[in-house]
């Protein structure tokens, strides 16, 4: 089977310091990637290089066998990416804010968006503004999108921030059970995966060579 991503000799300089250097992975349907270092380490930096979001970077990255550069369009359409930022709008209820986000990609119904927003456990805020809801209830916002996605790569950057143990417990589910459909996924996370999946792997940038 032909891998999803495939990266060869990523690496990237920042402020004349060698953040990661020589990176290889190959990322198939199913698999669930972990990058792993200390703040400062790149982590974000990398995962903005994976999404097209910088250029500022060595190496190569490819979408089922075809460069990035080349053919953005296609990749961004099967990309779905969560930064470190919740990234609502603070004026907006949930409700538009996913109407809003999902309309920039699929088509979904306002049941789809409610039953989105239930399963974070967000049933009775639909309609509050955003700038009303604590830290922890804008994330939940931001990761009901993965209910509603239809992308079958995730790049998610410190997913379980602001959020409890139910809703991180739930949140690993939901992506072991994204992976299991087919989907695969890079994440970057301080917290200690709980998780049980055998296509869970792990890259550390601060045993990297420097």
């Amino acid at each position: 089977m032909n891998p999803f991503l495939q990266v060869r000799q990523l690496g990237c300089e920042r402020d004349e310091r060698v953040l990661f250097s020589a990176l290889d992975f190959d990322l198939s349907a199913g698999d669930i990637l972990q990058i792993e270092g200390p703040n400062g380490s790149g982590k974000t930096t990398m995962l903005r290089a994976l999404c097209g979001l910088s250029a500022d970077f060595e190496g190569e990255i490819s979408w089922r066998g075809t460069s990035i550069k080349d053919d953005r369009e296609s990749y961004f359409s099967e990309l779905l990416y969560a930064g470190h930022s919740v990234g609502v709008k603070a004026q907006l209820t949930p409700q538009e804010n996913l109407a809003w986000y999902c309309g920039l990609h699929v088509s979904v119904t306002d049941e789809e968006v409610n039953e989105a927003l239930e399963k974070v456990g967000l049933f009775g805020f639909e309609d509050v503004p955003c700038h009303s809801l604590s830290a922890g209830q804008q994330r939940r916002v931001a990761l009901a999108r993965l209910h509603l996605a239809r992308q079958p790569l995730w790049i998610l950057d410190e997913p379980f921030t602001a959020i409890d143990k139910a809703g991180v417990a739930a949140l690993e589910q939901l992506l072991v059970r994204h992976a299991e459909k087919g989907g695969a996924i890079i994440l970057t996370t301080h917290h200690d995966l709980a998780m049980v999946y055998p296509d869970l792997r792990r890259i550390s940038l601060a045993t990297r060579e420097q």
